[in-house]
Order: structure tokens, then C-alpha cells, then sequence
């Protein structure tokens, strides 16, 4: 059964908790409103009735998509993705996800069950090149461990996506680049942010915490170029930056000039609303470390994953949360 199974250190490991693989929100509200055990029975009584696909459901189904066309080229290869099921769900619950799992067909066969502990130090010893998770806390927990990590949200209406093109969309500063950038806009205003960039222009901007995400599916694309199939590459990436082009924009793309990287498309928006332009491209996933482009995503149609790191973060991060503890 696991002859198959890639090495964690191998593979690009993608974590993906319960609650952003599903939709889950009556049992949230149980766990939320009633407590565990009352919860723990409810998912025993409905074990047998899949949940219904959650806001990474899409975007796990193009991992697997590009996983067939990897094994047709590279049948002894293991530079695939490995999706592991992160939750800290007790073991009882188990076997819904295991039932839902198997009636999606999905090829998720390591599954990380902590029993109410944070799975963050698992993290490290899967090499998790990316966690995504409906919890902001264990999210920020993550990042703070240097681990490449998203908040995602279901958009506001279904949009569809892709079957056959995994596309992944990417803001600039604070995802893929340090949050150096925005600490100059938010202490000196624009103006000072256009002349640092211009004076900075050939000095790569520190690497951001997403970095090391856009570096292991370039990897992966690189299989399908040495193929012949650049143009045909079930991958494709997108930097959507609120940045203008003509005074800002030199400085990101030689940034990823010289980590050796590139995306496929860089729009550079210059402060319009992302949502429009993210509603033609319809990726699987767009990351943003602002809420506000989020929500503008969201209501577009678009599965997008707040990355909670830069200057943008830090007023929320001194507010003690509210949210309720989450049983996923």
C-alpha cells in the first residue's frame, strides 16, 4: 500500500488541516456551543456521510492532477506532492475523515491526528513546505516557526477553477519578499517608498515566508520544461502585486531574478482592487498578507489565504484574540 508513498524530504509536503480540506461548520458550532464529547458523538452518529468539500478542496484536487502527469514522465521520481491531513481532531473522528477522503478519491494517505495538541512541531518533521489551515492562531504559530503557512477562507460565491492547471497566485511584499518595503510606506508615505525603490532597485529584497513555496513548484515545473511542455506545464504561477509597474516593479522581478525564480505572469496593480483581475485568472489559491485583499478576493470568488507576517500583522498580533478555541 505505501510502496508508493514519496519521502517527506523528497516530496513538496503540503499540510492541510481538517477544517480547510472540508467544510465543517456544524461541527464547529457543536464543538463551539457543547463541548467535546458532544461533539465526538455527533461525528461518531455521522460517520458515514461525507463532509462536503472545504475551501482547499479545489487546489488539493490540482495537486493530485499534476501528480498523474509527474508519474506518467517520471514514473520512479518522488519530487511529487504529498498531501498530509494535519488536525488535532481526536482519533475518533478519524474515520469520517478517512470515509470522506475515500469517497472523494483522494490520494491522502498520511494523516497527523494530535488529539487537541497543536500540530506545529509536527510540521517540522514532515519538511512542510506549506500549511493551510481555517485557524489564524495555529496559522501565525507556524509562521512564527519559519514555517511557509495561510489562513484560508471559502469565497463568497463558487467560482470554477481548473481541473487540469494547478494556479497558484502570489502578492509580492510580506508573501514572497520581506515586509521591508511596507515598513517604509507605513513610515514614510509613498513618495519615500518610490525614491528607496528606485535608489534599491538592484538590491534583492530580503526572502519573505512564502519564498520557499514558489522555489519547490519551480522546481516542479522545471520536470515538465525539461519535457518539452513549458507550454503545456500543468503549473502555472502569478505575482499580484498592488506595486506599479514603472516605479516599484524592477526591484521585485530582479528580486526573483536573482533567487533563480520567476512566475509565469507579474501584474503589477498599482493600488487597484486585486479582485477583478483574480476573478479572470481564477487560481486555486492566492496568497495576501492583508486582510483587505482577502475579503476583495473572497467576494470575487477566489479561495484566498491571509499570510499573517510583515508590519501589516502587527496591530492585530497586540489585541488579545476573541476567537473561540478551535476543535480542528
Amino acid at each position: 500500500m505505501t510502496s508508493h508513498m514519496p519521502k517527506p524530504q523528497n516530496a513538496v509536503t503540503i499540510a492541510v488541516s481538517s477544517r480547510a480540506l472540508f467544510r465543517m461548520d456544524e461541527e464547529q458550532r457543536i464543538y463551539t456551543e457543547q463541548g467535546v464529547e458532544e461533539y465526538v458523538r455527533y461525528q461518531l452518529e455521522h460517520e458515514n456521510e461525507p463532509f462536503s468539500p472545504g475551501p482547499a478542496f479545489p487546489f488539493v484536487k490540482a495537486l493530485e492532477a499534476v501528480n498523474r502527469r509527474l508519474r506518467e514522465l517520471y514514473p520512479e521520481s518522488e519530487d511529487v506532492f504529498d498531501i498530509v491531513l494535519v488536525t488535532n481532531n481526536h482519533a475518533q473522528v478519524g474515520v469520517r475523515l478517512i470515509n470522506s477522503i475515500n469517497h472523494y478519491d483522494l490520494s491522502i494517505e498520511r494523516f497527523c491526528m494530535t488529539g487537541g495538541n497543536s500540530p506545529i512541531c509536527y510540521l517540522k518533521a514532515y519538511h512542510t513546505n506549506l500549511y493551510l489551515s481555517a485557524d489564524a492562531e495555529k496559522v501565525q504559530e507556524a509562521i512564527d516557526e519559519g514555517i511557509a503557512a495561510a489562513t484560508i477562507f471559502s469565497p463568497s460565491r463558487d467560482v470554477a477553477v481548473s481541473q487540469s492547471q494547478l494556479r497558484v497566485a502570489f502578492d509580492g511584499d510580506a508573501v514572497l519578499f520581506s515586509d521591508e518595503s511596507e515598513r517604509i510606506v507605513k513610515a514614510h508615505g509613498l513618495d519615500r517608498f518610490f525614491e528607496h525603490e528606485k535608489a534599491h532597485e538592484n538590491k534583492p529584497l530580503a526572502q519573505g515566508p512564502l519564498k520557499g513555496f514558489l522555489e519547490a513548484l519551480g522546481r516542479l515545473q522545471k520536470k515538465f520544461y525539461s519535457k518539452g511542455l513549458r507550454l503545456e506545464c500543468p503549473i502555472r504561477t502569478y505575482l499580484v502585486t498592488a506595486r506599479s509597474a514603472a516605479s516599484s516593479g524592477a526591484r521585485a522581478l530582479k528580486t526573483l531574478r536573482t533567487w533563480g525564480l520567476e512566475t509565469d505572469e507579474a501584474l503589477f496593480l498599482a493600488g487597484a482592487p486585486k479582485g477583478p483581475l483574480l476573478e479572470k485568472i481564477r487560481p486555486h489559491i492566492f496568497f495576501d498578507d492583508q486582510m483587505f485583499h482577502v475579503a476583495g478576493a473572497q467576494e470575487m470568488g477566489t479561495v484566498a489565504a491571509h499570510v499573517p507576517y510583515g508590519v501589516a500583522q502587527t496591530p492585530r498580533r497586540t489585541t488579545p484574540t476573541k476567537q473561540a478555541t478551535s476543535a480542528l
